[in-house]
């Protein structure tokens, strides 16, 4: 067989705000590969299918010599992120042509990903039954495994039948609180808040959940939000006011609603700093005005990684998670991208929550 072109997405430029497409990536058609023979060195050589675009991207697009949770992308080569393949070709013990492989690849048509990268090398995997693999860079992956094995580590979200032991207290409280505990999700049509707000009905909270529109909001209802709100119209502090105070707080974007959510706590709240999507792309801080009530509510303030919980959560994750996203007991969306070349405009879209769901890059069909 003769080279093929193998396009790829390359890191340009360190942005100084939003990515831009063209100029912060560049996708480039100037690399061949020789399906056949390309040597492989006791690696995989692996056809991309889709690749993820996701909020902490943009932590990664800074210059090299800073550190982070997550590796730099380096100006003049791919960037890279979770993604699902196929295997073509393997030297590798455990994987063979055919494969379905999960992983961080790079965004490219074909690669050869490394085997020592520290978190999210590429797995073996089968798709459950009836479930698109593509859900498997989003509530069936990293995104749904940030959610899940963050509850079940610190929320101890508790039930009115949970907060009660005797029966008559239980009938009575039950009626002014039925609902157990309350718990604010920002950021909740993504796919790590949504799958929170499934894991919190489950457990039978009362969630209040904020998105950036309306459509946003209604999927949030539709996976079970109690109350549902645009945060661009309508204001988050009145809000938290009017339904808290909150015993949980499941934090995605960081910044003044990081600061409402303080403001509104009550006492031994647990709050789980996930994200901090509005200040990715903005040198500006934002004036946190209720610090002080941490220590005089005595909020607990978690701060966790997915790859740190792992080991813990993981096999019961993949037990649970995608057997209930393919019966539609847990419920999510998608938002796709087609083409590789599109997959700078697909990063910035996740950056200004243009998206209306997990934004999924689709690079080639099987």
């Amino acid at each position: 067989m003769a080279p093929i072109t193998n396009g790829r997405t390359l890191f340009n430029e360190i942005p100084t705000g939003f990515p831009e497409p063209g100029k912060t990536t560049v996708y480039d058609t100037s690399q061949t590969i020789d399906l056949e023979n390309v040597p492989l060195n006791g690696g995989v050589l692996v056809k991309t299918l889709v690749l993820s675009a996701d909020p902490y991207m943009r932590v990664q697009m800074r210059p090299a010599h800073i550190e982070s949770y997550m590796p730099p992308f380096i100006v003049g080569q791919p960037i890279f992120s979770l993604g699902v393949g196929k295997v073509i070709r393997s030297e590798r013990e455990g994987f063979k042509a055919g494969d379905y492989v999960y992983g961080l690849l790079d965004h490219a048509e074909y690669s050869i990903p490394s085997p020592d990268v520290p978190i999210f090398g590429i797995i073996v995997f089968k798709p459950e039954p009836g479930l698109r693999y593509s859900a498997y860079i989003g509530a069936g992956g990293m995104p749904g495994q940030t959610s899940y094995y963050g509850w079940k580590e610190y929320a101890n979200a508790k039930a009115v039948c949970h907060l009660l032991s005797h029966v008559f207290l239980e009938i009575l409280l039950s009626a002014v609180f039925p609902q157990g505990e309350t718990v604010f999700v920002s950021g909740g049509a993504g796919p790590v808040g949504s799958l929170v707000i499934q894991l919190a009905k489950q457990d039978g909270l009362k969630v209040i959940a904020s998105a950036g529109s309306d459509e946003k909001v209604q999927f949030c209802k539709d996976v079970g939000a109690d109350v549902a709100f645009n945060y661009k119209t309508t204001s988050t502090l009145d809000v938290l006011r009017k339904e808290g105070p909150l015993n949980i707080y499941w934090d995605n974007v960081g910044g003044a609603t990081l600061d409402a959510a303080i403001e509104n706590a009550a006492n031994h709240a647990r709050f789980l700093e996930c994200g901090a999507i509005s200040q990715y792309n903005s040198k500006d801080g934002v004036k946190m005005k209720n610090l002080d009530q941490i220590y005089a509510r005595r909020i607990i303030l978690y701060g966790f990684l997915v790859s740190d919980l792992a080991p813990k959560w993981q096999e019961e994750f993949y037990k649970v998670i995608p057997k209930k996203l393919a019966s539609g007991e847990f419920k999510f969306t998608e938002d796709v991208t087609n083409g590789l070349e599109n997959s700078g405009q697909a990063i910035r879209d996740v950056q200004t929550g243009t998206n209306t769901g997990k934004k999924v890059i689709v690079v080639a069909q099987e």
